[in-house]
């Protein structure tokens, strides 16, 4: 009777040991995020085709040869980037144990995603003050539309990243800070990703025709 009653327990024990053994610590989070990446990705993706659709219709207005800086924007483009190499930077620093060098770095990222978008706001106020406002033509609605979508998002990233330095200051390196930190590696590189779709289509493409 004794062998009968206590082998549900151990079958009990068992089956929690292997769940556990399948679904490790902040598995779910990574999974969880990586769903929500691909759901911005259809947001994006649904953003490019309506500006390709709409970004010839002028309506007798001026058009990206007549507004685009394109020296000023390759400068923002370059500080999106370099805030992807010094994220990189603090990942490392993180692998190494370093709390110091990893808010060095966060830091630093962050004082790139906030020069990104002030130059994007200046050029946004540099449209509308020579009245290329979104109202003037699909062209200018749907690029105002995609470029400020991205411009919102590092806003989010930034904010999310000077929560997540807080955090690392106030309880270090732990397991937990570490996954949020990994969370937001993915979001940040995606959004440079997706600045250099918005910089080849809408700039670059746009000056060429």
């Amino acid at each position: 009777m004794q062998s009968s009653q206590q082998l549900p327990a151990d079958l009990t024990a068992h089956f929690y040991d292997l769940h556990e053994h399948d679904h490790p610590e902040g598995g779910s989070t990574l999974l969880g995020f990586w769903i929500y990446l691909m759901s911005d990705c259809l947001i994006f993706a649904i953003l490019f085709a309506t500006y390709a659709v709409l970004g010839g219709n002028l309506a007798a207005g001026p058009g990206p040869q007549d507004l685009f800086d394109l020296p000023l924007v390759a400068l923002n483009t370059a500080m999106l980037l370099f805030s992807s190499i010094t994220y990189g930077f603090a990942m490392l620093a993180m692998a190494r144990g370093e709390q110091r060098q990893t808010l060095l770095w966060l830091g630093v990222t962050g004082l790139f995603g906030l020069m990104f978008l002030g130059i994007e706001l200046y050029e946004f106020h540099h449209l509308i003050h020579l009245g290329a406002t979104p109202q003037r033509s699909a062209f200018l609605s749907a690029f105002f539309t995609l470029v400020g979508t991205h411009g919102l998002h590092v806003t989010f990233g930034i904010i999310w990243l000077v929560t997540l330095m807080v955090q690392i200051d106030r309880h270090g390196l732990k397991p937990a800070n570490q996954r949020r930190l990994m969370c937001l590696s993915l979001f940040w590189h995606f959004l440079d990703v997706i600045w250099i779709g918005v910089f080849t289509l809408v700039y670059l493409m746009g000056m060429l025709r």
